[in-house]
């Protein structure tokens, strides 16, 4: 079986770099996932992120999600559960605007800690994203315009803790599915696994590893580069024994954003026709909020049965 790939960064640096970007460029075509190490943010910073993060779970969401647990009786179910999740999870916006210092709860350190993390991932996500387009032959910096609508792109990061579960196999920490936007950068625990992505037909375990992040591609990468690069299906296992903490950023286009495949990656009968469609990020969002656990690929058919539909436009009647 293929080793999920892992990357470090370093290497970009010297004589191993066209190697590096050739493992890169395999991971996203095959995988839609890597893990990234020697990236650049501080091991100090990562420390105090997650010392804070899980003592804030302790302090503020342990006891929450106890009640919730108990006033919906999940603890004695028989049959499989898939309409919730076993997660407790709180989301900070950064971009366009920060709502961080409107979250309850969260002590003044963890909120500055949290701060200084965000600006870190937002610089790698565009670090990456200038990577992925060095890879399809864009020009540097296409992606991020792409993204960019009209007061830059969307970027939030989504807090959550999985605490040990009694009936994992009938309650999933995060039922399966793609992420409906750009580029996804995941702090996770380092010790309590949880995290697969769906491969050939297997569900594969992302490794957890010490200080790294994994990477993972959205549906607008998918779009964007013309199915080349592959959004993944992927879900958390909950685990009997262990709370896991993870930590998504998610590096989105703004929601006035227009998606479509890069001109430069469409062959001639392409053109004409694109396999992808084109549309307003905020639509693709208000559809993927309805269908979030189902296959990607209707997504994409209704906007491009709107598209076509468009484009014939109404037959004139005298």
């Amino acid at each position: 079986m293929a080793t999920f790939p892992v990357v470090s960064m370093e290497k970009l640096n010297g004589e191993e770099r066209s190697a590096t970007m050739e493992l890169i460029n395999d991971a996203c075509e095959n995988w839609g996932f890597f893990e990234i190490v020697n990236h650049g943010i501080s091991t100090e910073l990562l420390d105090t992120v997650e010392k804070m993060t899980k003592g804030h779970y302790k302090k503020c969401m342990e006891e929450r999600f106890k009640e919730m647990v108990a006033n919906k009786g999940l603890e004695a179910v028989q049959n499989e559960i898939d309409d919730l999740d076993w997660e407790s999870t709180f989301y900070l916006r950064h971009l366009p605007e920060s709502n961080i210092s409107q979250i309850p709860d969260l002590e003044d350190e963890y909120r500055k800690v949290m701060k200084e993390f965000a600006k870190e991932i937002e610089k790698l996500a565009e670090n990456i994203l200038d990577l992925l387009c060095e890879n399809l032959g864009l020009e540097k910096g296409y992606l991020k315009k792409a993204f960019y609508g009209s007061k830059g792109p969307t970027f939030g990061t989504k807090v959550s803790n999985y605490p040990p579960c009694p009936k994992p196999d009938l309650i999933k920490g995060l039922r399966a599915h793609t992420d409906a936007g750009g580029v996804i950068l995941l702090f996770q625990d380092d010790k309590v696994s949880g995290l697969q992505l769906l491969k050939d037909g297997n569900w594969i375990d992302v490794p957890p590893m010490h200080h790294s992040i994994v990477i993972n591609l959205g549906d607008q990468l998918e779009v964007i580069t013309n199915g080349r690069y592959k959004s993944v299906m992927h879900r958390v296992i909950a685990q009997t024994d262990g709370t896991r903490m993870s930590i998504a950023s998610f590096y989105n286009p703004g929601s006035d954003a227009v998606i479509y495949p890069a001109p430069e990656l469409l062959n001639k009968e392409e053109e004409k026709n694109t396999l992808y469609p084109k549309f307003v990020f905020e639509d693709y969002m208000k559809l993927y909020a309805e269908v979030k656990f189902q296959a990607k690929e209707p997504r994409f058919e209704a906007f491009k049965a709107m598209e076509d539909a468009v484009r014939v436009g109404p037959i004139a009647t005298v």
